[in-house]
């Protein structure tokens, strides 16, 4: 199996209320929550089947005094997790926690880069890698998008901690500007753009995916989430929107329209 040093490998979501979104979620994309069983931590696996591709905690009280709100963070498999902390901070990122270890499972750091759009380093116990899940398939994260500060500097720093290539780029027109995809390898990851004025800083939203966007539309609303932008249709033909849960995390879900 190939080395998966520069992919997303895990999903975590910071929230106020873990009970309420994980029923949100479970209601929005069929996931299964399972307590992880941590001995001095409140931690929340969410699983497709059987399978963890996230997990769930709450918001820390110093980090929500601090301005924080909740929200999604991806993880990134390095290496080398030193190296790569190390990389991040010569190349003008920022180190909001060093590395530390989770016990059994690997070692982790909290960090941004240049522009602010906060991420993590994460380098697990062995060198097995996740198994094989097909394109498209319902609940795993299906797209990775990059609100930045300034799109080609922005490139250019992912592209120098983890070897991202560019892939095709869109011009959307106006003040939305291009779009620009980006792959690991063979593997087309997602896009970055210019943030809207509107976000008060650059950040990563992740589009889990779904069978069909309609019906997912209408479990975000009938679970208390809220649709900030589509449904609507994006090159290649899959349909996309973004919305809040109810506790004003941003998601995205991408999928197909079957009606």
């Amino acid at each position: 199996m190939s080395e998966p040093h520069g992919k997303f490998c895990w999903y975590e979501l910071m929230t106020t209320n873990t009970d309420a979104a994980g029923t949100f979620y479970k209601s929005v994309l069929g996931w299964n929550l399972q307590d992880a069983g941590h001995p001095t931590m409140s931690y929340t696996l969410l699983k497709v089947g059987d399978h963890g591709i996230g997990g769930m905690m709450t918001l820390p009280e110093e980090a929500s005094k601090g301005g924080a709100r909740p929200g999604w963070m991806g993880y990134i498999w390095v290496r080398d997790l030193e190296v790569a902390v190390a990389d991040v901070k010569s190349a003008g990122g920022a180190i909001h926690r060093p590395p530390d270890d989770i016990p059994g499972v690997g070692r982790f750091a909290v960090v941004a880069d240049p522009q602010g759009a906060i991420f993590i380093l994460f380098r697990h116990v062995g060198n097995q890698e996740a198994p094989y899940v097909a394109p498209g398939t319902p609940g795993y994260t299906g797209w990775h998008e990059l609100h930045a500060g300034e799109l080609e500097s922005a490139f250019a720093f992912y592209s120098g901690q983890f070897g991202w290539t560019k892939g095709e780029r869109f011009e959307m027109g106006g003040e939305m500007g291009a779009y620009q995809l980006f792959s690991t390898g063979d593997d087309q990851m997602g896009g970055m753009m210019n943030k809207m004025p509107v976000f008060p800083a650059p950040f990563w939203l992740y589009y889990f995916n779904v069978e069909d966007i309609d019906a997912a539309a209408a479990r975000v609303t009938g679970a208390g989430g809220k649709i900030l932008m589509g449904p609507h249709e994006v090159p290649g033909g899959s349909w996309i929107l973004q919305g809040l849960d109810p506790q004003d995390a941003t998601f995205a879900l991408v999928g197909p329209k079957k009606t």
